[in-house]
């Protein structure tokens, strides 16, 4: 059965509410989730005007329920208030709730629903008819309440959501609008790119982005793929070698025969399965939603039982009023049920976690992947950025007799000022790190693959680049000579070890998924302790690797660091991005860790377990007060006090909903010391503390 991409509700595809896009069919469980599909942005203005308006009149029934309590008219003036929350800001809950009720399952809708339109209508019938039940009271605030909450978890999860679409759009921007394209005669024309047709050559010069999936007929130019392949180092391209858009073109003028371009290229093909991912993620049902399934039955049932069964009694024994005790019967089962304190189960012990969570350098963007991050079995890294520092970093300089460190990386800084490549990048921000001069060059010139020359203070400066075995370099040349060799590699991060130490003691599998070659993927993950690798990988094949994993019943978190990343991040149960990372994967991933320490990757799934752990508790402290009361409230006690019974079920009501909530809050503060206690027995302080850097902490 097909799922809603919205509210991840199982929806029969017999619903006539369905879209065709992109090849494939939507199902929506209602015209609501299907206008947020289509309109994101404006479904979501609707439902910030939905929680102004709850707020703004919930807060004033509160307050006149427990504060003003002898305030003239009050149950009037409450049930005028509570009417927009219901209908107005709550009418998703009840669309949710007939949608839910036609394809003959439950959820949460439906419990909210349930509990406070019976509270609503049962409270406003006692004020405009207070005769009917005189010692009665009314239960506005327990509705309004409940919409208001609730609404309010569902306002956050959709701007979580809105910002990773918005991140995913600005992938397209990166491509350019224009393109120069070859034609017949040689001349060179500037023409829209969604005018570009397969067979056409494209020219490409330094610096511009490569804006079709091609390969080169003419030129040989350095490519920086590190948006596909997560990969700093650039890729010498060649006559006959592919190109794929959305790469940089670093120093060669090449032309491009085009093989793919608009909807068929590779850069749009990862948008397209980033959006696919967010969308279709399986989402884990919530627990609130588990417990409505179970408990609206037995709810129901035993409220129509109570109403039946003393409209039976009072019938047969000639009572008086017999439909207005079955009726507050009824009432009573049903409101006593109402979801008061399980609406706070959830958002009480967030806020507790997030708190928690932010103070250790942790975002958590949706708290709802703290579920799965609770199950999580195995936990997949790229490399590259993330278990690596993301840019190359001087590790020696070597000069020749005569001439000292400074003097050596003073000369390479001066030639490489004028190179995109990372190797160039990395030397100037040393060089600028150690306040050192660049005296300007002339006449640089930089040959894709072997380096850069020029002419510094009248000499010439020769810069030959290189990279073997992990390590890569620059050897330079004054006039001809030796003048010496810079080496740079990528460092492991501090806590790379550690980390991945901590989770296998934590019972998690551990693998590695990276574009970068085997050989170095391997050398890499036997430093850290990864057995289990997966190298060469583009953006596609890391997503279905994920998926892999998730197909043969493991919980997946994945951490990455770029855009290759950002399907993965959207596929896996959980996605953790680097504080450090590219926008677009910090707004697809779950969690932003936002010091860049993996230290708190262990750190998350203790947080998860003990939030889901402290969730549960909850619910079964709210289940069982409601629970003990459900046969008070249908009359069990009536053998013993009469009839007189029903006239204080109002207040056995509120006080179900005031212990509960109580037993709720309390239970939720002692979650920041469980955390701190669990994450002690798998992290001891000093592992905790970043380690110092040794010379078997550089990659090289």
């Amino acid at each position: 059965m097909p799922t809603d991409p919205v509210c991840g509700m199982f929806v029969p595809e017999s619903s006539d509410l369905h879209i065709d896009k992109e090849g494939q069919r939507y199902y929506f469980c209602s015209r609501g989730c299907m206008d947020k599909f289509l309109s994101p942005s404006a479904e979501e203005g609707k439902l910030k005007r939905k929680l102004t308006v709850a707020w703004s009149l919930a807060v004033v029934v509160i307050l006149l329920q427990y504060i003003f309590v002898s305030l003239p008219y009050r149950d009037y003036i409450e049930m005028i208030l509570s009417i927009p929350v219901l209908f107005y800001s709550g009418s998703g809950f009840f669309q949710g709730a007939y949608h839910t009720l036609r394809a003959r399952t439950g959820n949460m809708d439906l419990l909210v629903a349930l509990g406070t339109s019976t509270a609503f209508f049962f409270s406003a019938f006692i004020t405009l008819f207070p005769s009917t039940f005189p010692k009665a009271g009314v239960y506005f605030d327990a509705a309004v309440f409940i919409i208001t909450l609730i609404l309010t978890g569902g306002y956050i999860e959709s701007r979580t959501k809105a910002r990773a679409n918005s991140a995913a759009a600005r992938l397209k921007e990166i491509i350019p609008e224009n393109v120069h394209v070859i034609s017949g005669d040689g001349s060179i024309l500037e023409r829209k790119l969604e005018d570009v047709r397969q067979g056409d050559m494209v020219l490409c010069r330094p610096g511009d982005i490569i804006p079709v999936d091609g390969h080169v007929l003419d030129g040989t130019s350095e490519v920086d793929q590190s948006l596909i392949t997560g990969e700093q180092i650039p890729v010498i391209k060649a006559k006959g070698d592919a190109v794929t858009s959305g790469t940089s073109n670093l120093n060669g003028t090449i032309t491009i025969g085009v093989d793919r371009v608009g909807s068929e290229s590779t850069l749009n093909q990862v948008y397209q399965l980033i959006q696919s991912a967010s969308m279709g993620r399986v989402k884990v049902q919530r627990i609130a939603d588990i417990f409505s399934s179970i408990f609206i039955p037995i709810v129901i049932t035993a409220a129509l039982a109570s109403a039946v069964f003393w409209y039976l009694y009072l019938t047969v024994t000639g009572q008086p009023l017999v439909i207005e005790y079955a009726v507050l019967a009824f009432v009573s089962v049903v409101v006593i049920a109402c979801p008061c304190a399980i609406g706070l189960a959830g958002p009480i012990t967030l806020l507790i976690s997030s708190s928690t969570s932010s103070e250790n350098g942790i975002l958590l963007k949706n708290t709802g992947s703290l579920e799965r991050l609770s199950r999580a079995t195995i936990v997949l890294f790229d490399k590259t950025g993330t278990l690596t520092l993301p840019d190359p970093q001087i590790t020696e300089i070597i000069a020749a007799p005569g001439l000292d460190e400074n003097d050596v990386l003073s000369m390479a800084g001066s030639i490489e000022r004028m190179s995109n490549h990372p190797i160039a990048r990395a030397i100037v921000r040393e060089a600028e790190r150690r306040g050192l001069n660049m005296p300007k060059a002339a006449e640089t010139v930089e040959t894709p693959g072997v380096g850069v020359s020029g002419i510094v203070d009248g000499k010439r400066i020769d810069i030959s680049r290189y990279s073997a075995g992990g390590t890569s370099g620059v050897s330079v040349k004054i006039g001809g000579k030796d003048a010496g060799s810079i080496a740079l590699s990528y460092e492991l991060r501090d806590s790379a070890r550690t980390s991945i130490a901590t989770l296998k003691r934590m019972g998690l599998k551990v693998s590695m998924i990276t574009g970068d070659t085997s050989q170095e993927a391997h050398r890499i993950a036997g430093m850290i302790g990864i057995d289990d690798v997966h190298s060469e990988c583009m953006p596609q094949d890391k997503a279905k690797i994920v998926s892999g994993y998730q197909e043969a019943g493991e919980y997946v978190i994945f951490v990455g660091d770029g855009i290759n990343d950002s399907i993965s991040l959207e596929t896996a149960d959980a996605g953790i991005a680097m504080g450090s990372g590219l926008d677009i994967a910090r707004e697809s991933g779950d969690i932003i860790l936002l010091n860049n320490d993996l230290s708190n990757i262990p750190l998350s799934i203790v947080i998860g377990r003990n939030t889901i752990s402290k969730v549960k508790q909850n619910i079964g402290w709210a289940v069982g007060y409601n629970s003990a009361l459900i046969p008070i409230a249908g009359g069990i006690l009536v053998p013993v006090f009469g009839l007189s019974m029903f006239s204080i079920l109002p207040f056995l009501a509120a006080l179900a909903m005031g212990m509960s909530s109580t037993s709720v809050v309390l239970n939720s503060m002692r979650l920041r010391k469980k955390i701190m206690r669990s994450a002690g027995e798998y992290m001891p302080r000093q592992a905790m503390i970043p380690v110092k850097k040794t010379s078997a902490d550089r990659v090289g």
